[in-house]
């Protein structure tokens, strides 16, 4: 009985395995779609408010999406992915032949799915096998934006940027003062970048006068003043042509960062066109030609072929 117990938890693992290299395969050109997601990156783009223990209760395994540590041994369906994880694995997988109880697994809720925290092999082998659910010690991060399974890294950041802007939108009522939509970024936390130097700007201008100007009159001349003129400098020297999936907002933090570096290095004031066209100079020199960017991405596509 146990050889049969044995070779049965082995022919398990090697189909789970072959499942997970088949998948690999088949997500060669869009890999992040079938990786787990790493909880302190999800994390960190969340940003929970808090946390609270939830007790003990029964979790569908296909809501388990990511982990604390393990999310490089096992993808996106928990199938394993290494070798060394063959013994672990399937000493678990023979508990269940015997119908052994094994202690819950510890998991992390945030935004409605959960992350392993203790128990990554034992949350494979469940869903491996077909089961639908399973007993978990839960701690809940309390969280404003919610996941499906099926959220990738970049639909969750995406996400987080959404919601940010919505925020900023709502506190700083950005579309009814200006009366458009135009700023937007790839990458998160950028409106609180964008709110500090609006408020730096609003400091600057109450220097000079008596009665103090409020955000919305700080906001219109922020806009007019700085962003407008920046962008419009970004549109002229064609400078997001060297940033493929950036945006002119992400053009507009850039640029500060430079012209204001170029501004220490010179020790001068230097126009914002003059910065422009050095930032352009520095960018272009590394961006390389546009064959240079074509098999670059190539390579990068190729590169999941070989590993």
């Amino acid at each position: 009985m146990k050889d049969l117990i044995d070779t049965r938890a082995e022919q398990d693992f090697q189909w789970a395995q072959t499942r997970a290299f088949l998948s690999r395969l088949m997500h060669v050109f869009n890999p992040g779609e079938e990786e787990l997601l790493p909880f302190e990156e999800a994390k960190a783009l969340i940003k929970p408010q808090g946390e609270v223990y939830s007790g003990i209760a029964a979790v569908p395994v296909e809501k388990i999406v990511g982990s604390e540590g393990r999310y490089r041994d096992f993808n996106r369906h928990f199938l394993p992915r290494k070798e060394y994880l063959r013994h672990r694995w399937t000493s678990i997988d023979r508990t269940r032949y015997q119908d052994i109880t094994l202690p819950p697994v510890r998991l992390y809720e945030m935004g409605g799915v959960y992350f392993v925290r203790d128990g990554n092999h034992r949350v494979s082998v469940a869903r491996s096998m077909g089961q639908l659910e399973i007993d978990a010690e839960i701690t809940s991060l309390q969280s404003k934006i919610t996941m499906d399974p099926g959220t990738s890294k970049e639909e969750l950041k995406a996400a987080v940027i959404a919601y940010e802007k919505k925020t900023f939108y709502a506190s700083s009522r950005y579309p009814q003062v200006l009366g458009i939509d135009d700023l937007d970024f790839s990458e998160p936390g950028r409106y609180d970048t964008i709110r500090e130097h609006i408020e730096v700007h609003k400091y600057y201008l109450n220097q000079h006068e008596s009665v103090e100007i409020d955000w919305g009159s700080a906001l219109v001349s922020w806009h007019e003043n700085v962003y407008r003129p920046m962008v419009l400098a970004i549109r002229e020297e064609k400078l997001l042509y060297f940033f493929p999936g950036r945006t002119e907002g992400d053009l507009y933090l850039f640029l500060v960062r430079h012209w204001d570096e170029l501004k220490h290095r010179l020790k001068r004031d230097v126009p914002i066109g003059d910065a422009t066209k050095d930032f352009k100079t520095k960018v272009g020199a590394g961006a390389g030609s546009l064959a240079g960017r074509f098999f670059h991405d190539l390579a990068e596509k190729l590169k999941y072929f070989i590993k």
